[in-house]
């Protein structure tokens, strides 16, 4: 077995509104920063996982982000990983 770490960034779809990211926006143009847009605010998640290869792992940890990380109705997710050494 191999040991993986693991970044999943989790994001609401683009044709998604995004209240949170808005509000923020909004909070920023009202303190002085009139130069940030399209604010849209996500989850960061990081795991570690064992797995036979790289791409069991990344099957593995989609079949996560589809049933518990994220919502696959309203939201997007990238996954970046790593190999960690022995």
């Amino acid at each position: 077995m191999k040991h993986f770490k693991a970044s999943i960034t989790v994001s609401l779809r683009k044709s998604i509104l995004d209240v949170q990211g808005k509000t923020v926006e909004h909070a920023l143009h009202s303190t002085n920063f009139p130069m940030i847009k399209n604010t849209r605010i996500g989850k960061h998640v990081e795991l570690e996982i064992d797995a036979e290869n790289a791409e069991k792992a990344y099957e593995m940890l989609s079949d996560a982000c589809k049933t518990i990380i994220s919502n696959p109705i309203m939201e997007d997710y990238h996954i970046e990983l790593h190999e960690m050494e022995a």
